[in-house]
């Protein structure tokens, strides 16, 4: 009986398995690893794409969020102006008013000053005229007859009751 050996080495054998090993490895390499790692690559791609998209998104809302902030500030900037400058034209128009009112006090007074000032020359010229018409009748009177001092006193009295009445 032959003993066959469990472990031989037949060099054309060995050289077709190795060449066999290289053909398959190649294979694979090229019909699966390649589409494989193609479509990995094309997921890294999309994740990319979407990580970058999220900053994109994240800095807008961020550059957004700024511009509110900024625009905000600017409303009560503008708020604030236009209170101030309401308070400055009531300001300003609360002293027109008072100047306008004590223009027209002074005017007034002025005026009543005036009235009473040309009431007072006519007072004064009707008690002239009366002063006047009296005289006249007394030098009358003084001409008609020698006066004596009862006479003289009366004609005074006279006069003074006529002026009071006049007045």
């Amino acid at each position: 009986m032959q003993v066959q050996d469990l472990v031989t080495l037949v060099p054309w054998t060995l050289v077709a398995q190795i060449l066999n090993l290289f053909i398959q490895a190649y294979l694979i390499k090229r019909f699966l690893f390649k589409p494989i790692n193609e479509v990995l690559e094309k997921r890294r791609a999309k994740a990319d794409a979407k990580i970058k998209e999220a900053e994109d998104a994240r800095s807008e809302a961020q550059e957004m969020k700024e511009r509110y902030e900024q625009d905000m500030a600017q409303a009560r900037e503008k708020a604030s102006e236009i209170l101030t400058n309401a308070q400055r034209s009531a300001d300003a128009r609360s002293e027109e008013i008072l100047r306008e009112a004590g223009e027209a006090a002074r005017s007034m007074r002025e005026k009543a000053q005036a009235d009473i000032e040309q009431e007072k020359k006519k007072a004064v010229n009707d008690i002239k005229n009366e002063i006047g018409s009296v005289a006249m009748e007394i030098a009358g009177k003084v001409i008609e007859r020698e006066i004596s001092e009862e006479d003289h006193r009366r004609l005074i009295d006279e006069f003074i009751e006529n002026v009071g009445e006049a007045t």
